[in-house]
């Protein structure tokens, strides 16, 4: 069994967000990110494969050019190596994320 979420800190990261890992093994990591209004998620590219769910708020994603609006409750699948990024609109919001296999740089 895994640790539980109380067990990851809370890492300021840029942007205006922050990230805290909620479980992870070797093969799955889940990753909570809340950022502020005005926050941005810059456009960055990494060889996991991503999920992400807009647990609250509004956000305008960009993958590989194609920007789209995701709203509370959506869900998008980013593919290994795309360039992708986020920001929130109308003020703050969270994404969960899930990366496989486990983005060991937020350990």
């Amino acid at each position: 069994m895994s640790n539980p979420s109380s067990a990851y800190p809370v890492v300021p990261v840029e942007g205006k967000a922050t990230r805290q890992v909620l479980v992870q093994n070797e093969q799955l990591m889940i990753v909570e990110f809340n950022f502020e209004e005005g926050g941005v998620g810059a456009l960055h590219s990494h060889p996991h494969v991503q999920s992400t769910f807009v647990k609250s708020g509004r956000f305008e994603f960009t993958c590989d050019g194609e920007t789209r609006i995701l709203s509370a409750g959506d869900a998008l699948l980013i593919p290994s190596g795309a360039v992708h990024g986020c920001r929130p609109l109308d003020g703050p919001g969270t994404l969960v994320d899930s990366f496989t296999p486990r983005r060991d740089d937020f350990l």
